[in-house]
């Protein structure tokens, strides 16, 4: 072919052009029709190897490559269509660069042109290029894929049905669970939520009737009535899931998201899964485990964690989840073993580095490795050994873990009696940040206030009250102080202060109702303060356990035993346990009383409110 030196130079500028269209079309993420960009997803095919194929006989002997329709008109028609698309009027670079497409029969073309049409924001324009894309070329599930997110970016839910089942057929099974968290990621973003899950139950039809894909079809559908706001639809469609494959984790991942009081049948589904798959998905019965770590149900967390730890000791994360319900329990031997072989294995897996080499993954284990040097401090500072924990605390190396272990290390030196020590330590630590300085300020006051140096604290707190007067924290924290000074009057008057300042501060109501019960005084105010913090705060079991106390001095026990209960029962703390054991011991129930007491002591022994209690009843557990 001849061509004259100007056709020549546009025809190469052609060539860079589709090359650059090729490059283009793999890299960007094109407009919405009407908003954000709509990213072309082909994440449910398997990524294409990097590694050269190596020359094979079969390959040598294959024929040779056929001529490109590729013609100069057609070089120069799409060099055009670029040229005319980027000077101002897409419209018309879109008709050019389509009937390229079209007469080419060429994907990366028709890839273009849906873009064009979508940075112009004309969705009927793109879907168009999608749908003569197919036609075009009936087998190219890009084009259908692309067709779909337009269709749904355009609102079309309805229009979906047939090409979602489509492409649900055409997916191999090793590929669907990817596929099924595409669409349920793709639907989500519909305007009719529940539109979009009855759209995709319809194309899933076939998918959910079959016992080899049933479980992962009907959690699909579940998360998006979930995501609709359909949260009974859900849980039947995690049920169905798990009735027709009771071996897939797919329905009890969905039913494990839903489990709360208000949804009783949402936990059975998870347990039922993991008491009949004993090697499900360790990470599920992790998830399990933190689940009910938030519930406290911390037994239960326990024996989850145990389970993991024995199938599969080889992980890390789980045998630190363990120490640390462990030594809650006070295990503390077998937080200890727990604890140290997670050091273990992460310090094996960051020798050998992660298989995927994920910096999150890794930054993650340290974050872990940190958390698990200042749970053996604090082990060791149980027993009184302050060596190893200083030991512990001096492996710690990241930065904001730094600031931490020096905290920790200044309460260590303050709890052997070497306060000035402690004070110069918390008053070297940086100071980056408004808010590093207040927190360093707080800690210092915190050090005096647990070696009972309460006048410094107080002269600390009111000193810097003086330059922030409105400082809620400053205030809270002066009151309480206040109070350890039995200068209850200047407590109330700060308490006030803050209840002027913050308004819906739970806490200043809390204390200051707790206080005028605990001294017997004003019991009815006591009780309207603190009612105002339960309002506010329904779900603290502090707060829940100053009611009960103001209930039991008005001689409402029966009601105080109710509320301190259930207080106790989520959060058994040392205090709510000696409240709770006072107003047991003083119905006569004091078998059930020194039980409650015990159990508090193994706590914390040196509970003040504990021990006042148990030295006021005469009683040595």
């Amino acid at each position: 072919m001849n061509l004259s030196p100007r056709r020549h130079r546009l025809a190469a500028a052609a060539s860079l052009a589709l090359l650059a269209c090729a490059v283009h079309a793999q890299s960007s993420a094109p407009a919405t029709p009407n908003g954000p960009a709509l990213t072309i997803e082909q994440s449910a095919q398997p990524k294409p190897s990097t590694r050269p194929k190596p020359i094979t006989a079969k390959a040598a002997s294959e024929p040779a490559p056929q001529p490109s329709a590729l013609t100069a008109d057609l070089f120069y028609e799409i060099l055009m269509g670029e040229m005319t698309a980027r000077s101002g009027d897409p419209g018309s670079g879109y008709a050019l660069v389509l009937d390229a497409a079209r007469r080419l029969r060429d994907g990366k073309l028709f890839q273009r042109a849906v873009e064009i049409a979508l940075q112009s924001r004309s969705g009927d324009a793109a879907l168009a290029a999608a749908r003569a894309w197919q036609e075009a070329l009936p087998t190219s599930r890009d084009a259908r894929r692309i067709e779909l997110q337009i269709l749904i970016a355009l609102n079309r839910i309805s229009e979906t049905v047939e090409p979602l089942r489509a492409e649900v057929a055409a997916t191999s099974q090793i590929e669907r669970p990817l596929l099924m968290a595409v669409i349920v990621r793709n639907y989500s973003r519909a305007a009719d939520k529940k539109l979009a899950a009855s759209v995709v139950e319809q194309a899933l039809v076939d998918e959910l009737k079959n016992p080899t894909t049933g479980g992962l079809a009907w959690a699909t559908v579940g998360r998006l009535r979930l995501n609709a706001g359909d949260a009974s639809g859900a849980l039947e469609a995690a049920r169905k899931g798990q009735e027709i494959d009771p071996s897939s984790d797919a329905p009890a991942a969905l039913a494990l998201e839903m489990i709360d009081p208000g949804q009783p049948l949402a936990e059975p589904i998870v347990t039922r899964y993991l008491n009949n798959n004993p090697k499900a998905t360790p990470d599920l019965r992790i998830a399990y485990a933190r689940a009910l770590v938030e519930d406290r149900r911390f037994n239960d967390a326990t024996t989850q964690l145990q389970a993991v730890t024995t199938s599969r000791p080889e992980l890390a994360e789980p045998w630190l989840l363990l120490g640390s319900l462990q030594m809650q329990a006070k295990q503390d031997a077998a937080a200890e073993t727990s604890i140290k072989r997670f050091i273990e294995l992460s310090g094996s897996r960051s020798a050998n580095k992660d298989a995927d080499g994920d910096a999150n993954d890794a930054a993650d284990r340290k974050r872990g490795v940190s958390q698990a040097y200042f749970a053996l401090s604090q082990l060791a500072e149980r027993r009184k050994d302050f060596t190893a924990a200083e030991r512990w605390l001096a492996r710690v190396d990241g930065p904001d873990e730094l600031v931490a272990a020096q905290t920790r290390r200044a309460a260590l030196l303050a709890r052997q009696g070497k306060l000035p020590q402690a004070r110069e330590i918390i008053r070297g630590l940086p100071e980056r940040t408004p808010d590093d300085k207040k927190q360093k300020f707080l800690a210092e006051v915190q050090l005096l206030r647990d070696a009972k140096q309460y006048q410094a604290a107080y002269d600390m707190l009111a000193q810097a009250s003086v330059a922030a007067p409105d400082d809620g924290d400053l205030v809270y924290d002066q009151a309480m102080v206040a109070e350890k000074l039995n200068r209850l009057d200047d407590m109330e008057r700060l308490l006030r202060r803050l209840i002027q300042l913050k308004p819906e501060s739970q806490n200043a109501y809390n204390a200051l109702g707790y206080s005028f019960a605990d001294r017997k005084i004003r019991l009815d105010e006591a009780r309207t303060l603190i009612q105002k913090a339960v309002q506010l705060a329904p779900e603290d079991p502090f707060i829940a356990d100053s009611l009960g106390w103001v209930e039991f001095r008005l001689g409402n026990t029966a009601e105080a035993i109710r509320i301190l209960e259930a207080a106790y029962k989520t959060r058994p703390d040392p205090e709510i346990g000696a409240h709770f054991g006072e107003v047991l011991w003083s119905t006569g129930q004091k078998d059930r009383a020194v039980t409650i007491w015990k159990e508090a002591l193994l706590s914390d022994a040196e509970n003040e409110t504990l021990q006042e209690t148990l030295k006021r009843l005469r009683v040595k557990p």
